[in-house]
């Protein structure tokens, strides 16, 4: 009977087979950093990897219909190139072909168009029932079969060159369904991410990590691009197998979470326990005192205090960012910089500082609400400083080249920073929130909702786009300063709590001092 008490269960761990073979070849246990290290990499070019994919369609676009004036083909070195007359009076032609059918007829852009909305309508909602599988599931399995499936129709879509393949529907489908395993991947690496890295400094670690998106669009331009002569399926298969290859890595290399592995989490504050006086209605989130397995359903998750402002912000973010991402390259073309029009491929490659001053945005964003332990605050600054940025870049990038590169890469920077910042370390920091009482099994879900909200923006926002910047790019541009502005002050509850808190903490840090006077001495 008193023996019973001290018999401890067997406890097995769920090591993945790579981590096990490093392991026996060592003769030892990896440590907490190692795991750590292996997360960081394996993670950041899993999702490098979905954005190369993602990528293929803008670069295969001017191949597909070549009266597209958004050529995507990106030629290096960079080679600086103009014309004296606007893009619209210019006679389009195409080293590789006439298009390929239904997508070379007159309505062949606005068919593309089609493809890059259903693409982003059936991501932005497998989203939302990615983060709630992902916390039901290994994330390790289920973010392999995304990356496989995503790999498999990716090149379906190449095949389409080789089986000799023009239906529209076709094509339309298979997008439809790159898009539903596309959307696996986010909420599970920020969940694996977030289960390691504690509060501490999550924001600088995810802002460097966060490159991994800009090296992904470059990757993908790149490797497009390349097999771009050999026929435009090799433009797709190459992508897919790239991402179903890395999908690979993942199965055998990545580690979910501390607990999965066995890892000690002492060397980290991941659980750390909540200063006294800390409630619910903290600005953002503080680490659980311990950790329970039972999943969060989707609604508690939306329940989460700071999840719904940030996800609408997101929203609002991400219908910027995406707008420029689609539609850059295609501005810069169709504006005159110093009375000259540049070529569609020295604009696409002109386009590319503004991911460049996105990552430095980003890792400054993430730095920046480390230091200051103030996620909405940083994030509602970076949105109503894009506000001018916008504005500036609109009003002086015709100017010169320099002035243009100048303030896009400015724009850049406060554009992507903030989105950035909420969908990796705030997105972690939710999924954490003292309200769930230790539940480490939300993170997903959280990143599903935070992202899955900015994702239907950033359908949104290009589309609108199209519409709008036919009559007018002043309109364009009032349009994004309007979303900025409503970014921002969709965190205005969040920020003042924000600030409260830091009043709250100065009023309170100068009784602690030793320089405080005691009773007797005021007295005197």
């Amino acid at each position: 009977m008193g023996s019973l008490p001290e018999t401890e269960p067997v406890v097995t761990y769920s090591k993945p087979p790579g981590v096990r073979l490093v392991e026996r070849i060592k003769k030892s246990p990896l440590s907490f950093k190692a795991h750590q290290a292996i997360v960081l990499i394996v993670t950041f070019f899993a999702y490098a990897s979905y954005h190369a994919a993602r990528k293929t369609t803008s670069i295969v676009k001017s191949t597909l219909d070549p009266q597209s004036s958004d050529l995507g083909l990106k030629r290096l070195p960079w080679r600086i190139s103009y014309h004296a007359e606007p893009p619209q009076s210019r006679k389009v032609s195409w080293v590789l072909g006439d298009g390929w059918a239904p997508f070379n007829a007159s309505d062949g852009t606005s068919l593309l168009g089609e493809l890059d909305l259903a693409f982003l309508a059936v991501y932005a909602l497998g989203m939302y029932f990615s983060g709630h599988l992902g916390d039901r599931m290994n994330l390790r399995i289920f973010l392999t079969v995304g990356m496989v499936g995503t790999g498999v129709f990716t090149s379906l879509f190449g095949v389409g060159y080789w089986g000799n393949i023009h239906s529209f529907y076709y094509f339309l489908i298979v997008q439809m369904l790159a898009g539903l395993f596309q959307s696996t991947g986010w909420p599970s690496v920020v969940a694996v991410v977030g289960n390691w890295f504690g509060k501490k400094k999550r924001g600088l670690i995810m802002g460097i990590w966060n490159a991994h998106t800009s090296l992904g669009n470059i990757t993908g331009s790149l490797v497009a691009s390349a097999f771009l002569t050999y026929g435009w399926g090799w433009s797709f298969v190459v992508p897919g197998i790239l991402i179903a290859f890395v999908g690979l890595v993942v199965f055998l290399f990545l580690p979910v979470s501390p607990e999965s592995v066995g890892a000690d989490t002492e060397e980290d504050e991941l659980h750390s326990p909540m200063k006294s006086g800390e409630g619910l209605t903290e600005p953002l989130v503080k680490s659980a005192k311990e950790v329970k397995d039972k999943p969060v359903r989707f609604i508690e998750a939306w329940k989460i205090p700071g999840v719904a402002p940030f996800a609408f912000c997101l929203f609002f973010s991400k219908l910027v960012a995406y707008t420029f991402l689609y539609w850059l390259p295609f501005y810069i073309s169709h504006t005159a910089i110093d009375g000259k029009y540049l070529s569609s491929e020295t604009a696409g490659d002109l386009s590319t500082l503004f991911d460049v001053g996105g990552v430095l945005g980003g890792i400054l964003a993430g730095h920046i609400s480390d230091r200051l332990n103030a996620r909405a605050i940083t994030a509602g600054s970076f949105m109503y400083c894009a506000i001018p940025a916008l504005f500036f870049y609109r009003s002086y990038g015709h100017v010169s080249l320099t002035v243009n590169i100048v303030l896009m890469f400015i724009t850049g920077m406060f554009v992507n920073g903030p989105y950035a910042l909420i969908t990796t370390a705030v997105s972690a920091d939710l999924g954490t929130h003292s309200s769930l009482q230790g539940n480490s099994r939300a993170l997903a879900t959280v990143t599903a909702i935070i992202d899955g909200t900015g994702s239907v923006g950033a359908a949104i926002g290009p589309l609108i786009t199209g519409y709008i910047s036919a009559k007018s790019w002043s309109a364009v541009f009032t349009m994004l300063m309007g979303a900025a502005l409503v970014a921002g002050l969709l965190l205005t509850r969040l920020i003042v709590a924000e600030v409260a808190e830091k009043i709250e903490e100065s009023r309170s840090r100068p009784s602690s001092g030793p320089s405080e006077p005691s009773d007797e001495e005021l007295e005197v």
